[in-house]
């Protein structure tokens, strides 16, 4: 008889959901996350921040201690003008941070670790922050390819280094936040499988030779919960840096 096998990707497959309507509009178990996710947030912001306390309860704390952060976030490093972009970066930054961590739970698809959606985001920011850059600069903004100080024979080999420095900046921008959430994925699953395998082989035996991926299984929640929330602050803070860029050229 054979045993149960570890198929770790399977959890990354797209399905159609709310029946004959998902499939006729092509809805995926990834869109309803984000919907999920997205309506979430909004619940969460509107309990937490009805009744406005001047001493806050836990949840309204926590939505203070968020805005603060990003609040700061944008202005350390965009500077006093990052406020205008604030809204965006919070979203942003709330968004991914919803989405890495429902993605640790059961019957949650982890939209995080797709990169056609890691890759919309990352266009988003680059397209806006570009705009940003033409709308404040104008045509000056191509200045932002011509490295200052450099002699004048080095800057044929300079601009084009620095232009696809530039353009490739959604591509690392989405592939990180895409590799770090279905690595840990999948390295949950495979854990969690080969307790299955040890269990179904050896049976008594390998229920307590199982104990030791379960304690890897254990460790791996607490480095995925920390590495939900600093691919969310990596993809937030990176974001803050190209308006930052796009604002002061420099």
């Amino acid at each position: 008889m054979a045993g149960p096998s570890i198929d770790a990707l399977g959890q990354f497959r797209l399905s159609t959901g709310l029946g004959p309507l998902g499939a006729a509009v092509n809805f995926t178990n990834s869109n309803e996350a984000m919907l999920a996710s997205a309506a979430i947030i909004v619940v969460l912001f509107v309990l937490g921040l009805r009744s406005r306390a001047i001493v806050p309860g836990r949840l309204q704390a926590l939505i203070e201690l968020l805005y603060e952060f990003v609040r700061n976030m944008c202005v350390d490093t965009i500077g006093e003008e990052g406020l205008r972009f604030f809204p965006l970066v919070f979203t942003l930054f709330s968004f991914i941070l919803l989405g890495n961590l429902l993605g640790l739970f059961p019957y949650f698809f982890a939209f995080t670790s797709h990169i056609a959606v890691t890759l919309s985001l990352a266009l988003f920011v680059f397209v806006f922050s570009t705009g940003v850059g033409f709308y404040t600069h104008g045509f000056r903004f191509f200045k932002f390819f011509v490295p200052e100080g450099v002699p004048v024979w080095l800057l044929p080999l300079l601009v084009p280094i620095e232009i696809i420095s530039y353009l490739s900046r959604p591509v690392s921008l989405s592939v990180r936040l895409f590799a770090n959430m279905t690595a840990g994925h999948v390295m949950w699953e495979v854990f969690a499988g080969f307790m299955l395998l040890l269990t179904a082989s050896f049976g008594i035996l390998g229920a307590f030779a199982s104990v030791v991926p379960l304690g890897l299984n254990v460790a791996l929640v607490a480095l995925e919960l920390l590495v939900a929330g600093l691919q969310a602050y990596v993809f937030a803070i990176l974001t803050c840096l190209y308006l930052h860029d796009a604002v002061h050229m420099h």
